[in-house]
């Protein structure tokens, strides 16, 4: 997922402000707390679940990387990368640890750029398949688990986490794939754009790294596609509704 490659140290201060803004926002409001502690377990699904997406469409495109190093696990701590989970949990916006691929490893079959493209969609992918998962389960229980129980405190619960995990996997879909550097999409459009193109964005990578790390930190990023998670999630909710 994210690779960042420049001024880390001034990325992490920003990052740790915002972290600690949101805590003190989160502290001033116990009903706000209990939702975002009820969304751990959905930060942790979407992120494993995403990584190893990447790791083991690379495996299954002949690139062993992610199994030699023990990405190739539905482990967590495999998976996460401590201040993007933080972010994630706390902020909105968040990542796990990169997993590593070579693309001269893939099969010949289709080129290694066309191999990037399908291992990097293969994250966002699962993620929005995972919320369609959750949503069938979340229409289920509503239909087969009684009013007694939806009502009770453990149903309630159960409920919201469910919903929580919803959203935070379409999220994370959604969010890595705006077209920009570190992110998934940015790999995707590659195979699709013109030769010219491609080497201005190559040659520009570092621009575009900072430009996505303007529009996440002023909340640009946010704006742009929370239109976009929640149409895509309550489409996801209806469409499941349909089908239980």
């Amino acid at each position: 997922m994210f690779n960042f490659s420049f001024d880390r140290r001034t990325l992490y201060i920003v990052i740790g402000i915002l972290v600690l803004i949101s805590l003190v926002s989160l502290l001033s409001s116990p009903t706000a707390l209990y939702l975002t502690l009820l969304g751990i377990p959905g930060v942790l699904i979407a992120i494993t679940f995403h990584e190893f997406a990447h790791g083991i469409t690379a495996y299954m495109l002949g690139d062993n990387t992610a199994k030699m190093e023990g990405r190739l696990s539905l482990n967590p701590f495999a998976h996460l990368d401590p201040i993007g989970t933080l972010m994630l949990v706390f902020v909105g916006i968040g990542w796990g640890k990169p997993v590593h691929v070579n693309p001269s490893n893939y099969t010949r079959k289709i080129s290694m750029e066309k191999g990037e493209a399908i291992v990097s969609i293969a994250g966002p992918l699962i993620n929005i398949i995972l919320a369609f998962i959750f949503g069938i389960i979340y229409y289920a229980i509503q239909r087969f688990a009684g009013a007694e129980f939806l009502a009770s405190t453990v149903g309630t619960i159960i409920m919201q986490m469910i919903v929580s995990t919803i959203v935070t996997n379409v999220g994370l879909g959604v969010f890595n794939l705006i077209p920009l550097p570190p992110l998934d999409g940015s790999k995707v459009i590659m195979p699709f754009l013109p030769y010219n193109a491609k080497q201005w964005f190559i040659n520009n990578e570092q621009i575009f790294y900072i430009i996505f790390i303007i529009i996440w930190i002023t909340g640009i990023a946010g704006s742009i596609i929370s239109p976009a998670i929640a149409w895509i999630a309550n489409g996801i909710m209806r469409l499941c509704s349909f089908i239980i």
